[in-house]
Parts: C-alpha cells; structure tokens; sequence
C-alpha cells in the first residue's frame, strides 16, 4: 500500500523531506510495520530518542491499522523550555 507521510523537525531532515510518498508492502499495514519499514529504510531514525506516529491528528499505536487516505505524521521529540 502506498501511503504519504508528513515529517516534522528532525524527522524532516533525515527525510530530507517534509512529505515523502512512501510504500508498505501489506494491503492491511499496522503502526508498528509502518515503523519497523521506516527504520529499515531510513536507520538514521533509530537514533532518536523516540518518535510518535499520528493518524488523521490522533496519535497512534503500534496495533493501529493504516488505511490508504489516512493522513499519517511522523513527530519527532519536542523540547522545549
């Protein structure tokens, strides 16, 4: 299933994109394949100390079925002070 990602902070740079056309190869995908196909593809991610993934602005987990119109965002850390 071919899905589009948003990517927000450092997530955008190891991207090296703010939205990326991305491909699972499961016709009904969880979170956790989305995240397992992205840490494969892009291990740079792996070092993070974690990151969220949120569908249609809900955060979601790793049981979470994606759908092909879903709006999916992978929100990295925030700090602040």
């Amino acid at each position: 299933m071919k899905i589009s990602l948003l990517a927000f902070g450092i997530a955008k740079e190891i991207f090296n994109s703010g939205k990326l056309d991305f491909e699972i190869p499961s016709e009904t995908p969880t979170v956790d394949m989305l995240r397992n196909q992205l840490e494969a593809t892009f291990p740079e991610i792996k070092k993070l100390s974690s990151y969220m993934i949120a569908i249609d602005n809900e955060y979601a987990s790793g049981n979470d079925q994606i759908r092909e119109n879903n709006e999916i965002a992978i929100i990295p850390p925030v700090s602040g002070g």
